[in-house]
């Protein structure tokens, strides 16, 4: 049967009162063709995250709504694949509630980072798509260091990007060091083959299901979009993630660690929402985003430039073309139709600004 996970929110109870609610659940279940497995418990935030086993979610709705009277929030289908992904093969279940290995409550937090890998270089010969995006040795390193601090790998079709979650924000803190730290060491050289790379990471923390997303869905895109937004060789990581590190002193101290205040990530979905579904129309802009986001051009200057370190039509472009590199890979589009698709009307410009931010031309990649 299908593997469902929903989110409810519950206020100030207490670990007995879950533990009476997981019961009733229990005692009904089988009417309803249901099996409830185990809970997750966020005594903070006033979350339970429940994984259960159903015929369809209206089912699994029904068990909760007679044994406690509760509706859940969110019901989402989980692959089993991604659930072990993220939550663990093995977790320490005391009486359906999870549990760390020390005891603690498991709240069901985990930790997202996304890292994005350019090759520096001015070709003016083709090369190969790989040699630009993830070039091979800077990924196997990176991929090394994220298996050291028992990350794991998520792997998203159509993405360049690395993505990798852990469970705790430590062993997340300790991998994004490394990696910077490593990268940092040929910077400056200009053997791309050996590593020298433009690089950025974004660090998200979130829940397995929140109230409009699925499975850590919004965690994910978070730690995406502070990539984006990250300048060249930093981390950029929400607030979030800072309240639950304990080593957070680490955070502070760390100069290519920027942190993302609340009132930021905001503007920031809000902008991205909208960019991410006009992009592609050419006479996007400023303008556009000014009367849909009802701010000032001025103060949308202002709040982009400090968020990203660049203007609204800097980040415009980037994005758009961030775009086009992924569309290039799919080689499905030829160098006219992708500029058309991510808002160029002028081919001849589009390359000319895909140069000055790659170091090639577009038709100097092969696939």
């Amino acid at each position: 049967m299908p593997l469902y996970m929903d989110i409810h929110f519950v206020g100030e109870i207490s670990v007995e009162d879950t533990r009476k609610a997981h019961l009733a659940d229990l005692a009904v279940q089988e009417k309803y063709g249901v099996t409830y497995h185990q809970y997750w418990f966020n005594e903070e935030a006033g979350t339970v995250y429940c994984l259960m086993e159903g015929p369809d979610k209206e089912s699994c709705a029904a068990t909760h709504r007679e044994a406690n009277g509760f509706e859940a929030c969110q019901i989402v289908e989980v692959e089993g694949g991604m659930y072990d992904l993220f939550m663990g093969e093995s977790q320490k279940v005391d009486h359906g509630l999870v549990r760390k290995e020390s005891g603690e409550l498991d709240a069901g937090y985990r930790y997202i980072l996304t890292l994005d890998i350019i090759a520096r270089t001015q070709s003016t010969a083709a090369i190969d798509y790989n040699q630009l995006k993830l070039p091979k040795i800077p990924k196997n390193k990176a991929l090394q260091y994220i298996y050291e601090c028992d990350g794991k790998e998520i792997k998203k079709e159509g993405s360049d990007s690395i993505v990798a979650v852990f469970e705790t924000p430590e062993k997340i803190l300790k991998c994004a060091h490394t990696i910077q730290k490593d990268f940092l060491k040929n910077h400056n050289s200009s053997d791309s083959e050996n590593g020298a790379v433009s690089f950025n990471m974004g660090i998200s923390a979130g829940q397995p299901v929140t109230e409009t997303e699925g499975f850590f869905e919004k965690a994910i895109q978070l730690s995406n979009r502070l990539c984006l937004i990250a300048g060249n060789t930093e981390i950029a990581t929400s607030r979030l993630f800072e309240e639950l590190c304990i080593t957070n002193d680490i955070v502070r101290k760390h100069i290519q660690f920027r942190i993302i205040k609340p009132a930021e990530q905001e503007f920031l979905d809000n902008f991205l929402d909208i960019a991410e579904n006009h992009f592609s129309e050419h006479e996007f802009g400023v303008d556009f985003l000014s009367r849909d986001m009802a701010v000032s051009q001025p103060q949308l200057y202002r709040k982009v430039t400090a968020l990203t370190g660049r203007s609204p039509v800097s980040f415009i472009r980037d994005i758009r073309l961030n775009k086009s590199l992924a569309l290039i890979k799919e080689n499905k589009y030829n160098l006219s139709e992708i500029a058309l698709e991510v808002g160029y009307n002028s081919p001849s410009y589009f390359s000319r600004c895909f140069h000055q931010k790659f170091g090639i031309q577009p038709s100097h990649i092969s696939i």
